[in-house]
């Protein structure tokens, strides 16, 4: 009776543990070839092995309550009350200066991201950077071209030099503590490896991508990278129809200039300051947004409408913000028209103006098909700006109608941060009740709002992350991840260096494919038996995950802060390849090398 109840039990487990393959493998197809959010997919996985009693209750919701989602959680609103106050402002200004060559304004830009990357999410810093280097670099005649990925790299080098840099290294150490019930590691563990490697980079970018990086603003010709294609409509029956563009006033605009009308369908270029402006003519201009404010404020101009679609804004403007957004590779309006994608309808915006790799993209506006990475100018209500920190169809780089930091709050941001990363630096607290005070004691003290708080937390980010440690436990559970690190000690002969180059590899593919929070997750059940099958330790491995989950480079999608800087800097997609694929090879094999060099893997 044994011997058969025994072998039912393989079969079961056998069987699985296939199914639990084919889960895994169906959510890595579906993140590689489709735009199905990496949250929905992690849900719909986690329901499936729940449903099917592979995992139980507990289980499968036990990423909910883990410690690191809820650091990671608690670290947002930290990073929310420092850039509130004006925190992150006035560090950067004191930093930036008024460098003579692209070398010297690396060394300023350095300092400063890498710091706050070091402590606070990576998105927010290179958010909040953009607009300011963005302008400095115009003031410093310096193309955005130059900066750009070297202000997304830097903060990703920064990320890796503590533990509460990125939200992948809480992830993975919250996911070592349920797995092991071992104690986890401190906010300064990953600092040995993360902070020669962060040097080691910055030194290769200084060296080499001055050379590398194209120069765009003086092969364009317009002479502001950051332009925008910008299409507005004289207002029916109002104050400037009739008159002449000069004295409309719309010849006298700083940093925007009138390329081009369309009137009934017929297309006017080469526009004299004579030419006399019609009721519903379209006006297509040409600029930054610095430009965009004082175009909007002339009476008589009103954002551009389609025949198609009735405008959702009928209030009053001032009830409206400006936005800048970069179209994210899930935006489910990619491939369509802005017409036929009914934009205003669906995401109750209107697009005031589009840059792609920093050209203007001729034609009516309406017509544009849009791509994953192009920069919009958009006109939308308050409420927009919150919505899209949960659906993520977009990644809002500058929020250009948001309210003014209350820089008096900047000193005790900082002050709560350096008590936070010194509390827990020397296990005064643990990392998450360290977090958890910083959070509350931000808002206490006014440097955020509740309401700034509550947009600060990044729902899709914390769902992925939950749902992915019931995959990560399904793995482990029904024997797959052994399978797998059976395999891996086969092919690597038992030689510990080559396991640890193979996990590497492994993660850092699958970070360039999907996100890199979820590729860590997957892995790190894999390591564990890897490194128990072949007796090593497993603190060497476990960095490694953490590394080259952060290091992607090679794309602007495989990284959040990569896709930002695409539009802004006016790149393409080889301008990438060119500099991140080199960037990738440098930084995985420096750290592999002081990962060697520092722990003995036997």
């Amino acid at each position: 009776m044994i011997v058969p109840l025994n072998m039912a039990w393989a079969i079961k487990m056998s069987l699985e543990a296939w199914f639990t393959l084919i889960v895994t493998t169906s959510v890595l197809l579906v993140l590689i070839f489709s735009r199905v959010r990496p949250h929905i997919a992690m849900i719909t996985a986690l329901t499936v092995l729940l449903a099917t009693g592979i995992l139980n209750a507990e289980q499968a919701l036990a990423g909910f309550s883990n410690s690191g989602l809820i650091t990671v959680a608690a670290m947002f609103i930290v990073a929310a009350g420092l850039h509130a106050s004006g925190g992150v402002d006035i560090m950067v200004k004191s930093f930036l200066g008024s460098p003579k060559t692209v070398r010297r304004s690396y060394l300023r830009i350095f300092t400063p991201v890498v710091f706050l990357s070091a402590f606070l999410n990576n998105t927010p810093v290179v958010a909040t950077m953009i607009p300011g280097l963005l302008a400095w670099s115009k003031r410093i005649n310096i193309s955005p071209s130059k900066i750009m990925i070297p202000l997304s790299y830097t903060a990703i080098l920064g990320g890796t030099i503590t533990l509460i840099g990125t939200s992948t290294n809480l992830v993975v150490n919250g996911q070592y503590q349920t797995l092991t019930g071992e104690a986890g590691f401190s906010i300064f563990s990953i600092t040995i490896i993360g902070l020669p490697v962060a040097i080691c980079g910055l030194v290769f970018m200084w060296l080499f991508f001055p050379k590398w990086l194209p120069d765009i603003g003086k092969s364009h010709a317009f002479e502001n990278v950051r332009e925008f294609t910008l299409e507005v409509m004289v207002e029916s029956n109002g104050p400037l129809v009739g008159q002449s563009i000069q004295q409309a006033g719309l010849r006298e605009q700083k940093s925007v200039y009138l390329v081009e009308i369309e009137r009934n369908g017929t297309l006017l270029t080469a526009v004299t300051p004579e030419q006399r402006l019609q009721s519903g003519d379209r006006l297509v201009f040409a600029g930054d947004t610095q430009g965009i404010t004082d175009l909007l404020r002339i009476r008589g101009i009103v954002a551009s409408t389609s025949d198609s679609e009735s405008s959702v804004f009928s209030a009053d403007r001032p009830e409206r913000s400006l936005v800048e957004a970069v179209v994210s590779p899930h935006c489910a309006a990619i491939g369509e028209t802005i017409r036929d994608a009914k934009f205003r309808q669906r995401y109750g915006a209107v697009i005031m103006a589009v840059a792609r790799n920093g050209e203007r993209i001729p034609g009516n506006l309406s017509n544009i098909v849009l791509k994953a990475g192009d920069t919009l100018l958009l006109e939308a209500r308050p409420a927009f700006v919150s919505r899209q920190r949960y659906n993520k169809d977009f990644l809002l780089i500058n929020d250009l109608g948001k309210e003014s930091p209350n820089h008096d709050k900047a000193g005790i941001a900082w002050v709560i941060l350096i008590a936070l990363v010194t509390a827990a630096g020397f296990g005064v607290v643990s990392m998450l009740n360290a977090a958890l005070i910083g959070a509350v004691m931000m808002i206490l003290t006014g440097c955020c709002s509740v309401s700034q708080a509550e947009r600060s937390l990044d729902l899709t980010v914390i769902l992925t992350i939950a749902a992915s440690f019931a995959l990560g436990v399904a793995l482990q559970q029904t024997g797959v991840a052994d399978v797998i690190a059976t395999g891996i000690v086969s092919l690597s002969q038992n030689q510990a260096w080559l396991m640890l180059v193979m996990t590497y590899i492994a993660v850092s593919v699958l970070t360039e494919v999907i996100t890199n929070n979820a590729a860590a997750v997957l892995m790190l059940p894999i390591v564990l038996e890897l490194t128990a099958k072949a007796e090593l330790h497993n603190e060497p491995f476990i960095f490694a995950i953490m590394m080259a989950a952060s290091a992607s480079f090679a794309t602007p999608l495989g990284y959040q802060t990569n896709l930002m800087v695409y539009g802004p800097g006016g790149y393409h997609f080889r301008d990438f390849l060119k500099v991140g694929v080199p960037m990738n090879m440098f930084i995985g094999a420096v750290t592999l090398a002081v990962i060697m060099l520092i722990w003995p893997l036997n």
